[in-house]
């Protein structure tokens, strides 16, 4: 019984160790006014990211991608990451499914 209960120990801390190491490089998208900053957002091809979306309005907004199978509610004055990658040299366009005529923008992978 003490093997099994150690298992249920490590295993939890293995899931972090691989999840933290899931990046090679972060960003940061901010949303105000209900659009993207930067509207362009330029990263290198070939590599995990992980974008953080730091939402400066007060109302929810997703970020979409379908580009990048990609989708995440960040709640008003909240941050959210999302994973992406590696990329092939392109570009993906996201858009705010509750404000898409403002909130919109592209990730240039290079």
């Amino acid at each position: 019984m003490k093997r099994g209960r150690l298992s249920l120990l490590l295993i939890p801390g293995l899931c972090l160790l691989s999840f933290a190491a899931q990046a090679d490089d972060a960003y940061t998208l901010s949303i105000k006014n209900h659009r993207f900053e930067p509207v362009e957002l330029k990263v290198p091809a070939g590599r995990r990211l992980e974008l953080q979306i730091r939402n400066q309005d007060s109302s929810a907004e997703e970020f979409e991608s379908y580009e990048l199978n990609r989708e995440k509610i960040v709640a008003g004055n909240q941050s959210a990451t999302v994973y992406i990658g590696p990329l092939v040299a392109g570009r993906y366009p996201f858009f705010g499914d509750f404000n898409r005529d403002t909130a919109r923008g592209t990730i240039v992978a290079q």
